[in-house]
């Protein structure tokens, strides 16, 4: 029989190993007790903050012996932030963390043959800060100086922690940011506030081409009218050289996402350049792309070096996106098609291949659900499917579409290793996994991309 634990009780715990989200994990009398902060091998003083059944949390009060690998975080918010959850964390021990993340979820998930998978070290950075290209930072109006606040929310709350220098941002990135919330101050924008639903403006979206060097600015809004909204646009134009595309996203409902459906143009272009190994892309507001440009570099040299390209394949590129993972690759291939459900996504794929004289892609709108069985009827079976689905995995109609018509060979791009490991109980059932390379798109964070290569068994 498991203890139950009492809120505020005092325990030492040693801590074995790193959660999920990069919390430490001990146990008590056969109880899992998550403590943030702690990393393994610490001897640690807590107290119990939330008891449950199955598990407790708690907060760490004191390290009575400490890892060698703990580093002191150089953030001066990194606490309150939540946005990073191993800055306290020597970066190499990240790696292997990320290493044994995978390892975890497959051992929670078991598909077949798990055990002999090969798992390769996660692929690092040589500098793994300020690596973002994107800052998606939420506004505020500070009662008590009357200046507009732009950062993140608390882990698990609306409480808004102000950041001004984000040590995994891109510095252009930041100083937009910062340039942008004392404008906003400066010309008196009415700033979203949630709880009385009441004011305009509730997220700065910056966005930069890391090689072209060209930002674009996303205001998005409650309503379409902002007052004074020309003065500031001249004002941002002026302050702001690298800025070529100001846009507007209204999003009227009150929910988590942060973009509503319409965006209006402003001023200058309505997208920005940006290049991955050597291959250039639009990129326009609400198209995915990327975080980590220089390691997505390395991803998809690592996702086309997992599917054998050759000039005779024919390739499915399931959440296209802009056509970043298909265009890198289209020159090596005979055919690939893509798809996506953002209609804006789908056009910049369709101009980007266009301006790259790319003849032999072809892109449509729809979900890789219904439009891979479409194209399977229509007499088209591709030799090779690529994935690389939302954190949410795959889709279970896509997932039973493989299944039936499975393609010679697969390649799963991952964000989320228990997803993948979930996903890949259906999958080892038809392919044989060939190996999975982690690599680190998210320095300081508990997230990880993995490569999966899979091959139809014979």
């Amino acid at each position: 029989m498991t203890v139950q634990l009492k809120l505020n009780q005092t325990l030492t715990l040693k801590i074995k190993r790193l959660g999920i989200n990069g919390e430490g994990l001990a146990y008590y009398k056969r109880l899992i007790v998550f403590v943030k902060g702690a990393l393994p091998n610490e001897t640690v003083i807590v107290k119990i903050t939330k008891t449950t059944p199955r598990y407790a949390e708690a907060e760490m009060i004191r390290i009575k012996q400490a890892s060698p690998d703990r580093v002191i975080p150089p953030c001066p918010v990194y606490e309150e932030c939540g946005g990073c959850q191993l800055q306290h964390l020597a970066y190499a021990k990240q790696l292997d963390f990320k290493t044994d993340l995978l390892r975890q979820a497959l051992e929670k998930y078991r598909p077949n043959g798990y055990k002999h998978y090969q798992l390769k070290q996660a692929i690092g950075m040589e500098n793994p800060w300020h690596y973002r290209n994107k800052a998606q930072f939420q506004l505020r109006k500070n009662p008590k100086s009357n200046k507009v606040e732009a950062g993140l929310y608390q882990a698990d709350s609306h409480q808004l922690v102000p950041i001004t220098d984000c040590f995994v941002q891109e510095p252009v990135t930041q100083a937009v940011v910062n340039t942008v919330s004392q404008l906003l101050t400066k010309y008196e924008i009415p700033i979203y506030n949630e709880r009385k639903n009441s004011g305009i403006l509730r997220t700065l979206m910056v966005r930069v081409g890391i090689e072209t060097n060209e930002a674009q600015l996303v205001l998005i809004s409650r309503t379409k009218k902002i007052p004074r909204i020309n003065a500031l646009i001249r004002e941002i134009h002026q302050r702001c050289p690298e800025i070529v595309s100001i846009m507007q996203n209204i999003q009227d409902k009150k929910t988590s996402l942060i973009m509503g459906e319409e965006t209006i143009h402003l001023w200058g272009k309505n997208s920005i350049s940006e290049k991955i190994n050597q291959v250039a892309f639009e990129l326009s507001p609400r198209a995915f792309f990327q975080l980590n440009p220089t390691q997505t570099k390395i991803l998809y040299q690592e996702a086309i070096k997992a599917l054998d390209a050759t000039n005779d394949k024919t390739i499915v590129d399931a959440y296209c996106g802009v056509g970043t993972i298909g265009l890198s690759l289209a020159n090596q291939v005979r055919e690939v098609r893509g798809m996506d459900i953002i209609p804006q996504a789908i056009e910049d794929a369709k101009k980007n291949a266009k301006k790259l004289g790319i003849t032999n892609t072809h892109y449509e709108k729809g979900t890789a659900e219904e439009l891979l069985p479409k194209w399977l009827k229509e007499g088209f079976a591709p030799d090779v499917i690529i994935v690389d689905p939302p954190r949410t995995g795959l889709d279970d109609k896509l997932l039973q579409t493989i299944i039936q018509q499975p393609s010679q060979q697969m390649v799963y791009i991952s964000c989320n290793v228990s997803t993948l490991a979930r996903d890949l109980v259906s999958l080892s059932k038809i392919y044989q996994v060939d190996y999975l390379q982690s690599v680190d798109m998210f320095p300081q964070t508990a997230r990880c991309e993995v490569v999966v290569k899979l091959s139809k068994k014979e």
